[in-house]
């Protein structure tokens, strides 16, 4: 088109469609991440003008993802009307598997637990079985009336690697093989029509962790699972850290050295949650009651024929030496370890999660003591650790999260702010269909 030649039509049409398109995403992400504000408060924080505010704010309650909500402060005058997000127009269904044991919940599109629930599972149960309780859970769940469902989140035991530059790409379960081949992901996204986006357990606990925590202490963030397995969940500049294939955090597989080479299930020896994990921790304390070594222990395989971490806790709360020394040193291996992420990473705060934090204050004590005495000192002068304060619920809020900040996303948003519903984004559209096709 040469200078000065008019405009067509069709092009004026499609840039006002685009200036539409992300003034209503800037108007909708300003009242979900900053809260409830005014008029006034919109047009300062967009820099859009008053009768395009009005306009926009008008297709978003049409849409039912804004309303006003209460007043704001006066300051001369009437006090001005305060516009919300509608966080319930909305509900994320989400899971978290961690091998013995099934969450799911029901969000709103904040991240909010309307509802949690959890069971004890076979840490091998078949993958149809698996499907088909977590979809009689979920339609029960949904049966609880509501809005519309937008979207999956699933946390799942071990690593999920999927193609990080394609935002609804089915991922692969490495240590869930079965769960690729019966398309676990594929069905649950036909059964319920809607979008599944799945990450490691650990990263969506480190999701929901970071909901507990004031912004600057979550800003750079270490969260560590001490279950059967250990990992970590990475967070830096507020961003998760999920690596190439998504698998970053994977700190139990760390070589303890020439002194510890067992066989870890990973194929490798000498790995450290083979000496501090759960698991290991349980064995050591059969060991210990068989031979004799800590009555109190003994009296519980005696009763129970098995020695759990929770048993050995409760012993070295109760007293029992060896119990205590058992804890204190799987601490001082996984502090000493966390030493170098610390160095590394400098976070503003470590959590600690897991079986093994739950255990009492011993093996916390050892792990603080190990990283504040290996760490730099600058690295660990204002570094806070602290134990889990949401429990096994930060793996339910944290898929929340992820499912959220995804359809959220100002990229992905822009393809769908115009429809009102997310469900109508080209890209959901085809995942569906594809996931019919595999399903």
């Amino acid at each position: 088109m040469s200078r000065g030649e008019p405009v067509s039509l069709g092009a004026e049409r499609v840039r006002a469609l685009e200036a539409e398109r992300q003034s209503l995403v800037s108007i909708l992400g300003t009242l979900r991440n900053a809260g409830p504000a005014t008029r006034l408060d919109l047009e300062r924080e967009t820099h859009l003008g008053r009768a395009v505010i009005v306009d926009r704010l008008a297709t978003l309650s049409a849409f039912g993802l804004v309303e006003e909500n209460g007043v704001g402060r006066s300051i001369g005058g009437r006090a001005p009307k305060l516009l919300r997000f509608r966080a319930e127009a909305g509900r994320l269904l989400v899971a978290n598997m961690d091998g013995s044991t099934v969450g799911i919940g029901l969000a709103d599109l904040s991240g909010r637990l309307l509802l949690e629930h959890y069971e004890d599972v076979a840490p091998d149960l078949p993958s149809p079985s698996l499907l088909e309780r977590l979809e009689t859970l979920f339609a029960w769940a949904l049966g609880k009336g509501g809005a519309p469902l937008w979207g999956i989140g699933l946390g799942a035991p071990g690593t999920v690697d999927f193609e990080q530059e394609v935002q609804l790409a089915v991922p692969r379960f490495a240590t869930s093989p079965d769960w690729n081949e019966s398309r676990l992901v594929e069905r649950l996204a036909v059964r319920f029509g809607a979008p599944v986006f799945a990450r490691s357990a650990v990263q969506t606990a480190t999701m929901g962790e970071i909901t507990a925590l004031p912004p600057e202490r979550a800003f750079d963030l270490i969260f560590v699972d001490l279950g059967p397995s250990i990992s970590t969940g990475l967070v830096s500049g507020g961003q998760l850290l999920r690596g190439a294939q998504g698998i970053a955090g994977q700190m139990g597989h760390v070589y303890m050295g020439e002194g510890s080479m067992l066989v870890c299930g990973c194929g490798n020896v000498g790995c450290l949650q083979t000496v501090a994990g759960c698991e290991a921790i349980a064995r050591e304390g059969e060991r210990a009651a068989s031979e004799g070594q800590s009555p109190a222990l003994a009296a519980i395989l005696a009763r129970s024929g098995a020695v759990t971490v929770d048993d050995i806790g409760t012993a070295s709360r109760l007293g029992d030496p060896f119990s205590a020394d058992i804890l204190a040193q799987a601490g001082r291996l996984v502090g000493t370890t966390l030493a170098g992420l610390v160095n590394i990473f400098n976070p503003a705060t470590l959590v600690i999660g897991g079986d093994l934090a739950q255990t009492g204050d011993i093996c916390l004590a050892a792990i603080r003591e190990a990283v504040y005495r290996h760490a730099q000192p600058l690295a660990s002068r204002d570094l806070s650790i602290l134990r889990s304060r949401m429990g096994r619920s930060a793996g339910l809020v944290g898929a929340a999260t992820v499912v959220a900040e995804e359809l959220f996303a100002s990229h992905f948003l822009e393809a769908w702010i115009t429809s009102g519903t997310p469900l109508a984004h080209p890209k959901v559209l085809t995942f569906l269909q594809a996931a019919a096709g595999a399903a």
